[in-house]
């Protein structure tokens, strides 16, 4: 099955897990004791991301350390940046929205 960085995305633990190791390596052990999930679920969502190419491993000793690829994520990154204008008016005309109550109540 091919699989790609939507994929990886679409699951809140995979996203969680991402966030993760992109503040450093971790071995598999570390990232699974982070969640209150089984290992071999985590185990289980690794093997994805790294089937998208989100995640490498690197063998050291006993011991299989985590690695983001962050390069990986700018398919996702440029499809969803393509929005940031229609949700910034959205945004926007909202906060207008509640300044004018706002206004409204103080009268």
């Amino acid at each position: 099955m091919r699989r790609d960085v939507f994929q990886a995305i679409a699951d809140p633990v995979r996203r969680e897990i991402i966030q993760i190791l992109s503040k450093e390596a971790l071995t598999v052990n570390t990232v699974a004791e982070k969640f209150d999930v089984s290992r071999p679920a985590i185990s289980k969502h690794l093997k994805i991301l790294e089937e998208c190419g989100i995640v490498t491993f690197d063998q050291q000793g006993r011991e299989r350390y985590c690695m983001i690829q962050p390069k990986k994520l700018i398919p996702a990154f440029l499809w969803i940046d393509q929005y940031r204008d229609l949700w910034e008016e959205k945004l926007d005309s909202f906060e207008n929205y509640l300044i004018q109550l706002q206004n409204k109540k103080q009268k």
